[in-house]
């Protein structure tokens, strides 16, 4: 995975802009692309900083988490149950869980 591009380098690049560079000649001098300066010259109009967000990772799995005791009690009455069936289970109390995302609890929830 890739890695966010230095604070100190993103401050440069901003400064060369507001210093009266162009997005692509600061791009060009800084070695980065031209969509960077922009984003990152529009982080610092709207949030005052370029601190990167966060890169990769879950960021579903507290949906499925949610509702992890139901899961675990119906895992605990349906041993041989199958995902389609905790699927349409769920489904029929409201909860709207992909058969792909109930595999990925019960990975990580070992069972």
């Amino acid at each position: 995975m890739s890695r966010a591009l230095s604070i100190d380098l993103r401050i440069r690049v901003v400064a060369a802009v507001d210093g009266g560079a162009s997005h692509r000649e600061a791009a060009e001098r800084f070695g980065v692309s031209a969509a960077s300066v922009s984003r990152w010259r529009n982080l610092q109009l709207q949030q005052g900083n370029v601190r990167p967000g966060p890169l990769g990772g879950d960021r579903n799995s507290h949906k499925t988490e949610a509702h992890a005791d139901q899961i675990m009690i119906w895992l605990a009455e349906h041993r041989d149950g199958t995902l389609f069936e905790l699927r349409s289970d769920l489904a029929a109390q409201g909860i709207i869980i992909s058969k792909s995302a109930l595999h990925r609890f019960l990975v990580r929830h070992e069972q």
